[in-house]
């Protein structure tokens, strides 16, 4: 185990040494005419080399893995066995160079996972009643407060309780802009402070942190296999031992041992092998560093293939920042009704009723004298609760239909009038009569029309909508943003009802919402994919995270998936082509063991440098938006 891990550790030096035994050997032979010193340089050469990949293949054999190492070992036993040192040697040390090159190209591919781990918090100031004290971002438990000054990190996610800063979120969103934060807002570990200070309450410490979860999600990723890699590890399995018995049958019939050795050298599938997983290490790896976390090379594969795009509105579509556009109060005392709905409302966290709150707050006065008992919340329809003795009803149409209460002609009127403007409508009853309708707008997200657009020209056939709000307002939107299809009023069971009904028509469907309400349709995609700032079921409920929230990083990631399984095929076809041309070579006379191993390891560099050209891949809609990746700092606390 020790040797081992030596020559693990010294694969470099020795691969240096056999590189300089080499040139010495032709040197003796060339310049010097001494062809001893050139057999025992390239002999000594081969043993040194052929050392670590004997000890690989050995390894491999133990636990019943035929792998490459072991047709490399028995290809150099074969060229000792006839006295062809100069083979054994250059095949051992195009073997370990290669390997050398191929490690080195990979671990750029890995420089958006070592960039996040390098951003990694590694201390806190704590806030005690003594003052503050610096200590391990371990030793910070939930509840406690830690003070984050300009140029720091925040080390846990939480709430601000005091101060005011402007905050980098690269590390979570891919977005290198500042973004201003006050009390009660949420921060998140990892990003920076770049003006003022934050006293932050922590939430989630260690490893529940959201930019912990998105380190280990994106290391994961990298190491989840897609089917192209997983065919290709069963293909291994038997290609190697095929390879061994081709070659036994190729001395039998030939009795030529030179020709059997060569095909054992030529027979090694290394770009098989390396060509896919590479391309998803840089696909995922670009994902990453734009702020768009893939779950892995299977994801990548079914995202490639989505032909139906179905998105929620509130908060997806749209802003989700909503707020009170008209109000119809068919009685004279508003303040009253206002009150009455803000606290109603107040049981909710729903955008609409939110809005509701904020309305009444600044257009009514305050009221202290309502008795809120007995509250119901409908999922995707309302609230119904009694209030100082009175029955109030306060939800969208299908709320009213359920409680037998109908609407004047005046009323429908306007609630027509509102529908057809665009806007949400809510309205509410009380002891079954109608008092008020409020009309709430939302705005559509920043590059969604153009996005739209995009994912269309990328071979995304079908755009849907499915919202719990109006068809009028569904419609708008529609129209607006030239949505192919739209089902409103659906409560969160009939989206998922409306996804599996898609997907039972043979479309490959992916489904975009805020990670939360929406994800029962997440779940039930082929492609789950979250809208929002990494919170905890977006992580764990999607296949794709969007940590921007923004169409351009979901017209990325498409772009990104079909151009990753497209670079994964052209991998392949390169590997496989390489093969026919030494078995070709081979066969013809042109290929010999040296200059085969040469053309072996100049294919795995040609697929590594192929799938490199992910890492810094954009999509046409990128080039014409002309915006650059943003880099994640390296900012320590």
């Amino acid at each position: 185990m020790k040797f081992q891990q030596f020559l693990t550790k010294h694969t470099n030096q020795i691969t240096l040494i056999t590189g300089i035994l080499i040139a010495l050997g032709f040197l003796s032979k060339y310049a010097l005419n001494y062809t001893l010193g050139y057999q025992i340089s390239l002999a000594v050469a081969s043993i040194i080399a052929v050392v670590p990949i004997a000890v690989r293949a050995w390894s491999a054999l133990i636990n019943k893995v035929f792998s490459i190492e072991l047709l490399v070992s028995i290809a150099v036993i074969g060229a000792f066995i006839i006295g062809e040192f100069n083979e054994s040697a250059v095949v051992t040390f195009l073997f370990l160079f290669g390997s050398y090159l191929e490690s080195k190209t990979l671990q750029k591919t890995r420089n958006a996972i070592k960039g996040l781990t390098d951003l990694s918090p590694t201390t806190a100031t704590l806030v005690t009643d003594a003052g503050t004290e610096e200590v391990d971002v371990d030793d910070v438990d939930e509840g406690d407060v830690v003070l984050v000054k300009t140029g720091n990190q925040v080390p846990v996610d939480g709430t601000v309780v005091e101060g005011n800063g402007y905050i980098n979120e690269a590390s979570i969103t891919g977005e290198s802009r500042q973004i201003n934060k006050n009390l009660d807002d949420q921060v998140y570990s990892g990003t920076i402070v770049e003006n003022g200070y934050l006293k932050i309450k922590a939430t989630q410490v260690g490893d529940d942190t959201t930019f912990a979860k998105i380190i280990e999600l994106v290391e994961e990723a990298q190491d989840t296999k897609s089917k192209a890699e997983k065919f290709i590890d069963r293909f291994a399995q038997y290609y190697t031992p095929a390879v061994l018995v081709l070659a036994a049958l190729v001395f039998v019939f030939s009795r030529d041992f030179r020709l059997a050795i060569t095909v054992l050298v030529l027979g090694c599938p290394g770009a098989l092998v390396i060509g896919a997983p590479v391309s998803n290490v840089a696909g995922i790896g670009n994902g990453a560093k734009r702020g768009i976390l893939i779950k892995g090379g299977e994801v990548v594969d079914t995202f490639a293939k989505v032909d139906t795009l179905v998105f929620d509105k509130t908060g997806t579509l749209t802003e989700g920042n909503t707020a009170v556009s008209s109000f119809k109060a068919y009685t004279n005392n508003q303040d009253q009704l206002l009150n009455l709905a803000a606290t109603v409302e107040g049981v909710s966290d729903h955008p609409l009723g939110k809005a509701i709150i904020d309305y009444a707050g600044s257009h009514a006065k305050a009221s202290t004298d309502l008795n809120l008992d007995n509250t119901e919340t409908v999922k995707g329809q309302g609230i119904c609760a009694e209030v100082n003795h009175s029955q109030v009803v306060i939800g969208n149409q299908k709320m009213l239909t359920a409680h037998d209460i109908s609407l004047t002609a005046d009323q429908a009127h306007d609630l027509n009038e509102m529908q057809q403007a665009g806007k949400s409508t809510v309205i509410m009853a009380i002891d079954g009569v109608v008092q008020m309708i409020f009309g709430i707008s939302d705005t559509v997200r920043p590059n969604v029309k153009e996005s739209l657009a995009a994912l269309k020209a990328q071979g995304i056939k079908r755009l849907v909508m499915l919202t719990g709000d109006n068809e009028l307002t569904a419609d708008a939107v529609a129209r607006e943003l030239n949505i192919d299809e739209v089902h409103a009023n659906l409560l969160p069971e009939e989206k998922v009802d409306y996804v599996k009904q898609l997907k039972a028509e043979g479309n490959t469907v992916a489904f975009i919402g805020d990670g939360i309400n929406d994800s029962p349709s997440i779940a039930n995609a082929d492609i789950g994919i979250a809208m929002g700032s990494g919170t905890d079921v977006a992580i764990d409920t999607s296949d794709v995270v969007l940590m921007q929230s923004s169409f351009p990083a979901l017209v990325h990631a498409h772009g990104l998936a079909k151009k990753t399984v497209l670079n994964t095929r052209e991998n392949i076809i390169i590997a496989i082509a390489t093969v026919a041309f030494l078995l070709i070579g081979l066969i013809f006379g042109y290929i010999y063991m040296a200059s085969g191993m040469f053309v072996h390891e100049a294919s795995i560099l040609v697929v590594i440098f192929n799938a490199m050209r992910l890492i810094n891949f954009r999509t046409k809609f990128d080039k014409t938006r002309q915006e650059p990746v943003h880099q994640t700092a390296t900012t320590t606390a």
